[in-house]
């Protein structure tokens, strides 16, 4: 290969940002991102007017749960950080999982939190509130981009830079091809489930239902519930831990985000298998990691231990 282009091809390479995003791709987002958000807007006037039925309750608990910590245990804390290893079974079903979050295929998704994570809100942070400045006005801007709108940036991380390590797993390179289908089962398994969920065979009534709570706002919430680790767990919280950026700890996110709202910590200490490491710190995902290593199928977790926890801590205690 001429020099010319194999300095192009190794400039490529270094850059932390590949090939523009595309149009379609743009819509795309814009379809998955903006729909869930209207079926979250709409819930209000549907609960007043039509209620909500204990089917539609548990389908979405359980399908929520499921995707919730596809996400936190699998695309982060494995895949992302490699705080723990997996045996094969456990590696594909926690990508098919958090696959169902709607969030973006495996590889794109810790692409650019790796990337976050280099650049921690600093220029080359794909979603960093900070990114317009410091005043009011900028940190609100910031955290709309921060949130929901670096969805739509011009900007694909350069996944062969950042990793190659998952571009190599042919088993994560095929659930990322099978991501349509995914996302379809996604929206689709809850009405299947809310549709045959009585005696009385198919209703349905209660698959649309169930296609509309378990499915669309299942999915919006989640959506935000992930982007306000992004948004508001980089400007808000207390900071127990040192680090090199702002990530702070918001406690009433914490159920809901499977413990991913312990942001200080991790950012504190990336590889950690567990994030809420504090008295009373609610991590259900750091509780999985813990059954599925007293099961066999995950080995080599990186748990916190007391030096680590002392190397790191705010020497005065405060939380911010």
């Amino acid at each position: 290969m001429p020099r010319r282009l194999l300095m192009a091809a190794s400039s490529a390479e270094a850059a932390p940002w590949g090939e523009p995003m595309r149009t379609s791709d743009r819509v795309v987002v814009g379809l998955f991102v903006g729909v869930p958000f209207a079926a979250v807007i709409a819930s209000v006037a549907v609960l007043w007017g039509w209620g909500i039925g204990w089917h539609d309750v548990v389908i979405g608990a359980v399908a929520y749960a499921v995707a919730v910590h596809g996400v936190t245990i699998g695309y982060h804390r494995l895949f992302t950080h490699r705080a723990f290893r997996a045996a094969r079974p456990l590696k594909i079903l926690l990508a098919v999982a958090g696959t169902l979050a709607v969030e973006g295929d495996v590889i794109t998704w810790c692409a650019d939190h790796r990337r976050h994570h280099q650049f921690a809100d600093r220029p080359g942070d794909p979603h960093s509130p900070w990114r317009f400045g410091t005043s009011a006005a900028a940190v609100a801007k910031g955290m709309v981009w921060a949130h929901i709108g670096w969805t739509f940036t011009n900007e694909k991380t350069n996944q062969a830079r950042y990793v190659p390590d998952l571009l190599a797993d042919r088993d994560l390179v095929r659930v990322a091809r099978w991501q349509p289908l995914v996302v379809a089962a996604s929206f689709g398994l809850p009405a299947v489930a809310g549709g045959l969920w009585g005696p009385g065979g198919w209703d349905g009534r209660a698959a649309l239902s169930a296609f509309f709570w378990a499915g669309l706002v299942r999915i919006g919430l989640l959506h935000h519930v992930t982007w306000s680790i992004n948004s508001i767990c980089h400007v808000a919280g207390a900071r127990p831990f040192r680090s090199r950026d702002r990530s702070g700890n918001v406690w009433w996110l914490a159920p809901l985000s499977g413990g991913e709202s312990w942001h200080n910590l991790h950012h504190a200490d990336p590889t950690s298998a567990r994030h809420g490491v504090l008295p009373g710190q609610i991590d259900s995902s750091a509780r999985l990691i813990r059954i599925f290593e007293l099961l066999g199928w995950a080995r080599a977790v990186r748990w916190p231990d007391r030096r680590r926890l002392a190397a790191r801590a705010v020497r005065d205690g405060a939380e911010g």
